[in-house]
């Protein structure tokens, strides 16, 4: 299976394929409204603005699966992201990205592009801390390690790019811009 054979729930519950993306280019992000990263809603809508009438989508995943940083209902989380950093991008319905309950399509992503670690920096340094305290092999496992992870997706649905949350938003939008 690819990238095109998915599907995901829509905030309003309906199921929405992702052969809708065939020929764009998409950024899967897994957001929360209560995280040191949900600035990162800004950057990402700038992309969108920037991008989308070039053939650029965001599939927005608002997850709580992380120290619960994204309460609330599916409205209550995109009246959040529209009033804070007036998105214009639809989201899902918040998901699970780990474990039993993660979306197939998660699985698959992880599948294609693995944990390489957080980078440099404090944030780094901070998120690996922290992250060896959850979980000792955190290091050795693919799972998403935090709110904002991103992977890129190009035109023929292949992943091209994972960005962990530390990663500076000017690298994620260049490897955007490559594949537009």
């Amino acid at each position: 299976m690819g990238f095109y054979d998915y599907s995901v729930t829509d905030a309003q519950g309906n199921d929405f394929s992702l052969e809708n993306y065939k020929g764009k280019v998409v950024l899967v992000v897994n957001t929360a409204t209560g995280c040191g990263f949900t600035p990162h809603y800004k950057d990402i809508e700038d992309m969108y603005e920037r991008f989308h009438d070039q053939g650029f989508e965001v599939l927005d995943i608002p997850c709580n699966q992380f120290a619960g940083q994204t309460p609330g209902t599916d409205e209550e989380i995109h009246e959040f992201c529209t009033l804070h950093y007036n998105t214009k991008f639809p989201q899902m319905k918040k998901s699970d990205v780990n474990g039993e309950g993660q979306l197939p399509i998660y699985q698959y992503l992880k599948s294609q592009k693995g944990f390489e670690g957080f980078g440099k920096g404090p944030k780094a340094l901070a998120m690996n801390v922290m992250l060896k305290k959850i979980d000792k092999d955190f290091k050795n496992n693919p799972d998403i390690k935090w709110n904002f992870t991103k992977f890129v997706i190009d035109r023929e649905g292949n992943v091209v790019a994972r960005f962990e949350p530390t990663e500076d938003m000017k690298n994620v939008a260049a490897c955007v811009e490559k594949l537009i």
